[in-house]
């Protein structure tokens, strides 16, 4: 950081999202990033952060600049497809612009916490260029199902060492 207090190019480049973090929304619907994350959502004075759907009934939340490459991507498929059509209809359909609060929070929409059936508690879930947003609930699921299809794993991951 340079004496801005701002993300220079280079830096922005290279912010990794990663770590499991419990939260709690307050019943306005707003979620506190953690000050760790903030800097990266904030670059540039005060960036805007894309929140999205995704099938898998939890939300993903991007920095614009690498969600606009995937929303370009999406908007390239056909609207004949089917399949693309629907991947698209949740995951540009329910994208949102928006921007954290002077107290850092985000403030989720009624429509989204819905479709991802948040209550309360919520884990934020780092991958890399992204976080996604999981119901406390489902997230404990996706753990469950982790381990009983471990021996399932795909062709991808034939090989693949810790």
């Amino acid at each position: 950081m340079g004496n801005s207090g701002k993300l220079d190019q280079t830096q922005e480049k290279t912010v990794m999202f990663q770590g499991a973090t419990s939260l709690s929304i307050d019943a306005k619907g707003r979620l506190m990033i953690p000050s760790k994350h903030r800097v990266s959502f904030q670059g540039n004075g005060g960036e805007t952060i894309v929140l999205t759907a995704h099938p898998h009934r939890c939300l993903l939340l991007y920095p614009i600049r690498s969600w606009e490459p995937i929303r370009s991507k999406l908007m390239a498929f056909s609207s004949f497809d089917k399949t693309a059509s629907a991947y698209k209809r949740i995951l540009v359909g329910f994208a949102e612009e928006l921007g954290l609060d002077n107290s850092g929070r985000l403030l989720i929409s009624p429509t989204l916490r819905q479709f991802a059936k948040f209550e309360k508690q919520v884990m934020l879930i780092g991958q890399g260029s992204h976080f996604e947003i999981w119901s406390r609930t489902f997230w404990e699921k996706q753990l469950e199902n982790l381990e009983v299809e471990a021996d399932n794993l795909s062709p991808d991951f034939q090989g693949f060492a810790l």
